[in-house]
C-alpha cells in the first residue's frame, strides 16, 4: 500500500504542483475569502487537475496537527529517501561537473530543511546523509526547505564512510569543513568533481568522516561572531565552491 503525507505551506505546494503532481491525491484550501495565495495554488490545482477540497481553519489545523499550515496543504505520496544505488548513478556520469552535499548527522530537521534548500539554489546534484542518528524526511523538512526536497535528490546511507570511499573512487574531492582547519575555502582549487561535507550540530564531523577527507577548510570569519548554524555554514560553502566550479 502507497504510504501518503501530508506537505503544507504556499513554497513547498508551489513546488511539488509544478513539479510532481502526480504525487497528488487532494488539495486542501482553507475558506477564507480575498488570500491571493490560496486563490493561487487554487488555480495551479485546477490547472493541473487536481482534486480541491474546502476546509475550515479549524478543521485544517486538526488535520495537520499545527497552525502553521499558511492555509493549504496536499496529501500525497511520500516523498521518501532516495536509494543508495542512485548515487552510482550520478557518480558513473563523469561528463559534467558534479557538485554533492554530504551531511555528517545534522539531527535538527529545520538545520536539514534549510541545507536542502540551500543545496538547491546552489544547483547540488544530490544531498547525502546517514541512515542513523540523523533527520529523516519530515513535514517540518518539507517545509523548511521551500519545496526543493521535491525536486533535489536525498539519498540516505547505511555507511557513511564506506559511501564516502566509493565517491572517492570516482575521481570526487571530499572537501570537509571544519573551524579549525587552516586552510580557508576561498584557497582551495578542488576540480570540477567535489563533495562538500558538513558536520552535526555541536559535535562537527565524525572521526571516520574526516580521515576521509582530501580537504580541510573553513570559513574565513570577518567579524566578532565566531560561529555559524550549520545551515547557514553550509549555504556560505556552496556557493564558494559553486564559483570554483564555473571556473573550471
Amino acid at each position: 500500500m502507497t504510504k501518503t503525507e501530508f506537505i503544507y505551506g504556499y513554497q513547498p505546494l508551489k513546488e511539488i504542483i509544478r513539479h510532481q503532481p502526480k504525487r497528488i491525491q487532494r488539495v486542501f484550501l482553507q475558506q477564507q475569502k480575498g488570500n491571493e495565495r490560496i486563490q493561487e495554488v487554487l488555480e495551479w490545482a485546477l490547472t493541473a487537475k487536481l482534486t480541491v477540497q474546502w476546509v475550515a481553519r479549524p478543521e485544517l489545523d486538526r488535520l495537520l496537527g499545527t497552525t502553521h499550515h499558511q492555509g493549504m496543504a496536499i496529501q500525497c505520496q511520500s516523498i521518501s529517501a532516495l536509494p543508495e544505488s542512485m548515487l552510482s548513478d550520478l557518480l558513473e556520469d563523469k561528463s559534467k561537473p558534479l557538485l554533492l552535499l554530504i551531511l555528517d548527522g545534522i539531527q535538527d530537521p529545520h538545520n536539514l530543511g534549510a541545507c536542502i534548500r540551500s543545496a538547491n539554489a546552489m544547483g547540488v546534484d544530490a544531498v547525502i546523509a546517514p541512515k542513523d542518528r540523523a533527520a529523516g524526511l519530515t513535514d517540518v523538512v518539507h517545509k523548511t526547505a521551500s519545496g526543493a526536497t521535491a525536486v533535489t535528490p536525498f539519498i540516505q546511507v547505511t555507511n557513511l564512510a564506506r559511501t564516502l570511499r566509493e565517491i572517492k573512487k570516482h575521481g570526487v574531492w571530499l572537501v570537509g569543513m571544519d573551524a579549525e582547519a587552516k586552510a580557508t575555502l576561498d584557497s582551495l582549487d578542488p576540480g570540477p568533481r567535489v563533495a562538500l561535507i558538513m558536520g552535526a550540530e555541536g559535535a562537527g564531523m565524525r572521526r571516520l568522516t574526516t580521515e576521509q577527507c582530501d580537504f580541510l577548510a573553513r570559513i574565513p570569519m570577518r567579524g566578532t561572531v565566531e560561529s555559524l548554524n550549520v545551515s547557514v555554514a553550509t549555504a556560505i560553502a556552496l556557493y564558494a565552491l559553486q564559483l570554483k566550479l564555473s571556473q573550471n
